[in-house]
């Protein structure tokens, strides 16, 4: 048995030469579409590591922020500053200066409270007054006692001060 010579046939030719033309056709056809989906992908991909790239920034920038805040609320959670105010110090006629002295005397006996934190000052506010009421204090060679009417626990510590004289 022989195979049948079909280079011979013309209409033989013709469908080979058609599979031909429609596979170079096809594959042409394969090789556009797929490279446009490429395309799309890459700039797609690209376009998403943009976004992450400025997600993360963001967080970095988030978690900067955080870091300050709790630095700040630590700061905030500190006694910061003593401020001391002398109530009645027009009965007694006292000076500005005199007053002013006094003032500083009280902070300078308190002063251990600064950068300690709020919750102990508060656990220790009846020998903080203690301190401030069992004092004799002397103003132009007269002496006078402290006693504390108002004791304001916060970032800044207040302490509002009535005098009267020793006995």
């Amino acid at each position: 048995m022989r195979v049948p010579q079909l280079y011979r046939k013309p209409g033989w030719q013709r469908f080979f030469a058609g599979m031909m033309c429609g596979a170079v056709i096809s594959w042409v056809i394969f090789l556009f579409t797929y490279g446009t989906f490429q395309e799309e992908q890459v700039t797609l991909i690209a376009e998403q590591q943009e976004h992450v790239k400025d997600l993360n920034n963001q967080i970095s920038i988030y978690q900067e922020d955080l870091h300050k805040l709790n630095e700040d609320n630590k700061k905030m959670l500190l006694i910061q500053s003593v401020d001391v105010k002398l109530l009645n110090s027009e009965k007694y006629k006292i000076s500005q200066p005199d007053k002013t002295k006094f003032e500083e005397h009280i902070k300078d006996d308190i002063s251990e409270v600064i950068t300690k934190d709020i919750e102990s000052v508060y656990k220790t506010k009846e020998l903080l007054k203690r301190t401030i009421e069992n004092k004799i204090y002397t103003i132009n060679e007269k002496k006078y006692e402290a006693e504390v009417k108002e004791l304001i626990i916060y970032t800044r510590l207040t302490v509002e001060i009535e005098i009267s004289f020793a006995s």
